[in-house]
């Protein structure tokens, strides 16, 4: 259901809402589109007319400055005219239906909307409003999918290891809470990566992980040894429920990621982060800072595969 609520008859992206079920030629278009927005020599995001006189609106129900900011540059680059709404004092919080608001703005001849939403399905159900011109993206729902920064943490993998079917990843952290982790571990496999491996604590797993094709370690010495990407995730506290974790300094201690960790893993290894980043508790900022790290690439690179989601969106109308 999902899959043809994205895709066409004829398969052509019509939506992006999760990467599961995305056929692995749409997301190799998707990274091969972002890359020709990036200049070679600068790494500078080029603007085009592409979406010249489109209104894009960013529905923001949850914060996120990092991504909303991403998209707002990324649909400017594309000379959109882009529209914040800001959700606290909109309609919304008047009682208004997520619905209504999306059809006034649709009024406002809105051409794409960009939703994060703490509720898992919310651009799900807008996609299932809107009429067909309308494209949807979905910017983070709940604990369920964040499709673009799978998308531009894969982008970011081959862009400094092309050959992704030897690769092992790890992605360690708050697996539980992560729509980051499961977008990921669904474009990692999509795309043949060699390996994935999930490193948490027991408490910090879903049931049933294994089933999404991943390995599950509970241990960093043994989960570590010889990847080749390391993907840290954000301690999200805030859905958190309970005493799932004894100490933010216990976890450090065991999950976090140091420099005598990373000596584990592959000596070339690529350090990530989709942030924002909990330095001292999920990451030393020796490393974070350090030169495994490419987590200031994945910003800039999530700039142009925001920019390749939408032009594909509009060029497939």
């Amino acid at each position: 259901m999902q899959t043809n609520l994205q895709l066409t008859k004829e398969g052509r992206l019509r939506h992006l809402l999760t990467i599961e079920g995305l056929p692995s030629d749409t997301i190799l278009n998707i990274l091969d589109t972002a890359n020709r927005f990036i200049d070679p020599k600068t790494h500078e995001i080029q603007k085009v007319p592409l979406l010249s006189g489109k209104a894009v609106f960013n529905l923001f129900f949850e914060n996120s400055t990092r991504t909303r900011t991403t998209f707002e540059i990324a649909a400017k680059r594309l000379s959109a005219d882009v529209i914040n709404l800001n959700i606290n004092t909109s309609s919304q919080s008047k009682g208004e239906t997520l619905l209504d608001t999306v059809d006034n703005l649709v009024s406002m001849q809105a051409a794409m909307f960009i939703v994060r939403h703490n509720e898992s399905g919310a651009a799900h159900l807008i996609a299932r409003h809107v009429a067909p011109h309308i494209k949807v993206i979905n910017a983070g729902d709940g604990r369920h999918a964040h499709p673009t920064q799978a998308l531009l943490d894969l982008f970011t993998i081959r862009y400094f290891r092309p050959d992704l079917s030897r690769l092992r990843v790890a992605i360690v952290g708050d697996i539980l809470h992560s729509r980051v982790a499961r977008s990921d571990i669904h474009a990692l496999n999509a795309m043949g990566i060699a390996e994935v491996r999930v490193i948490a604590p027991y408490t910090l797993l879903p049931k049933g992980i294994e089933l999404l094709g991943v390995k599950v370690f509970h241990d960093m010495a043994k989960g570590l040894r010889d990847v080749d990407v390391i993907i840290i995730l954000r301690l999200q506290n805030e859905r958190m429920s309970g005493s799932l974790l004894p100490s933010p300094q216990e976890y450090f201690k065991s999950y976090g990621l140091t420099s005598e960790k990373l000596r584990l893993a592959h000596p070339d290894v690529l350090v990530m982060h989709p942030g924002p980043m909990n330095r001292g508790i999920e990451i030393d900022s020796a490393v974070a800072d350090g030169p495994h790290s490419v987590i200031l690439s994945q910003v800039t690179f999530g700039i142009a595969i925001r920019m390749a989601v939408m032009s594909i969106l509009m060029k497939e109308d």
